[in-house]
């Protein structure tokens, strides 16, 4: 079992659609994470992450997905607000469905402990091996947004057993 899996999603060949991998990358090759932690490039999705998903305590999903914003608008989905994100039929730009994952997790009864989705506004899907100007803007503030998501779990999980 991972303690914390990051998934980061999206096809690099088209521009904003790769966002979730880029910002992956950029996460994995910052530093400053430590700990049982395993980082995916999970592409376009596949249901063969379906037993990383299960098998995680913490999930970070980095990913493109449609906000109904500005190019580069970054907002962090988490606990039942990523489940009802995901339900509503706002889902990720891909065709394999993020619902469809955590459904088999929730099946399993092993749908990770803390979840959530740093969504990234994309802006284009052009033929290109970088994302636009706007998402490569945004891509430190993922980066530090998913960084205090992990530091927030990690204390928290300190804590309750401090407190048991």
């Amino acid at each position: 079992m991972s303690q914390t899996l990051f998934l980061g999603v999206g096809n690099t060949l088209l521009t904003d659609e790769g966002a979730g991998v880029h910002a992956l990358h950029y996460v994995q090759n910052r530093g400053g994470i430590t700990g049982d932690v395993e980082f995916v490039d999970a592409g376009t999705l596949s249901f063969t992450l379906a037993d990383s998903i299960a098998n995680a305590h913490n999930l970070i999903i980095l990913d493109a997905a449609e906000l109904g914003e500005e190019p580069g608008y970054v907002r962090v989905f988490e606990g039942d607000e990523l489940d009802n994100f995901l339900i509503s039929g706002k889902r990720s730009v891909h065709e394999v469905g993020f619902a469809d994952l955590m459904d088999i997790a929730r099946l399993q009864d092993c749908l990770p402990v803390n979840r959530a989705l740093i969504g990234i506004q994309p802006g284009s899907f052009g033929w290109g091996d970088e994302p636009g100007e706007a998402v490569s803007a945004a891509i430190p503030m993922v980066a530090d947004l998913a960084t205090q998501l992990l530091n927030r779990w990690t204390t928290d999980s300190v804590q309750e057993v401090v407190n048991q």
